[in-house]
């Protein structure tokens, strides 16, 4: 007898260590146990350069200054020279997002990326972080960002509706893009690897022809890959163009 599982048990909260304050759930779960791992991960990464820098770069080295490099350039060509007070945030952010995407590919791990109320709740903490700035930036006229210049007094309300609406969808684009990305990824993976396994238990001629939806599981894995790193690098990107969006008020 074969027993499916749903593809989306992957994606199911389990509680490590239970911890109820009154009606709260404040418990350790495998979200909590993986994003210590991507911390932990992310210095042991940076360890392996950081203390012995070479004159000609070693492996990791190369890794790291190549990183280092592309988040120099998201933050320059975004933000220009006034983005070096936020660079520190910005790599660290793109750090966190490229390690959570990466080890969530691992088989049986846990895809912190993958569940909605992560995304927007860093989407929202972000993009409240980024109005506090253009506040503390230009003060008052913050708020001309809804009101474009020499527009008919007629339109104004109207324009400073259509304005605050697409402006606050931002936090939801940004969360849902990262979420929706990273969990039908992972749900296609589940769907192409349990129907290769029930083609191979199956026997007879089918299980021979079980090599054709692992040699597709292959290639998806492969594409996975550069969509993990490629979210992680999106996500970045967007929050350095909110970022001058506010500064500049355009």
């Amino acid at each position: 007898m074969i027993t499916l599982f749903s593809p989306l048990e992957q994606f199911e909260i389990i509680n490590i260590i239970p911890i109820y304050f009154y009606s709260f759930n404040l418990s350790f779960t495998n979200a909590s146990l993986l994003m210590l791992f991507v911390i932990f991960f992310s210095f042991f990464w940076l360890s392996l350069s950081f203390f012995k820098a070479n004159l000609i770069p070693n492996y990791w080295q190369l890794l790291h200054e190549e990183f280092y490099s592309l988040t120099t350039s998201i933050v320059y060509e975004n933000l220009n020279l006034k983005g070096e007070i936020y660079f520190p945030f910005i790599f660290s952010l793109h750090l966190f997002l490229l390690f959570s995407n990466l080890l969530g590919m691992i088989p049986y791990s846990f895809t912190i990326t993958s569940h909605i109320a992560f995304t927007f709740g860093l989407s929202l903490s972000i993009f409240i972080g980024i109005n506090i700035i253009g506040l503390k930036t230009h003060g008052i006229n913050f708020f001309s960002l809804f009101l474009p210049r020499n527009v008919p007094l007629i339109i104004v309300p109207l324009l400073i509706t259509i304005e605050f609406l697409s402006y606050i969808v931002k936090v939801f684009t940004l969360a849902i893009r990262l979420f929706a990305n990273m969990t039908s990824g992972h749900t296609l993976l589940k769907i192409i690897a349990g129907f290769a396994w029930t083609m191979l238990l199956s026997g007879g001629i089918l299980s021979f022809l079980h090599l054709i939806p692992l040699g597709l599981l292959f290639v998806l894995i492969g594409l996975e890959l550069a969509i993990a790193i490629l979210q992680a690098y999106v996500f970045t990107l967007l929050i350095c163009i909110y970022l001058n969006d506010v500064l500049e008020l355009h």
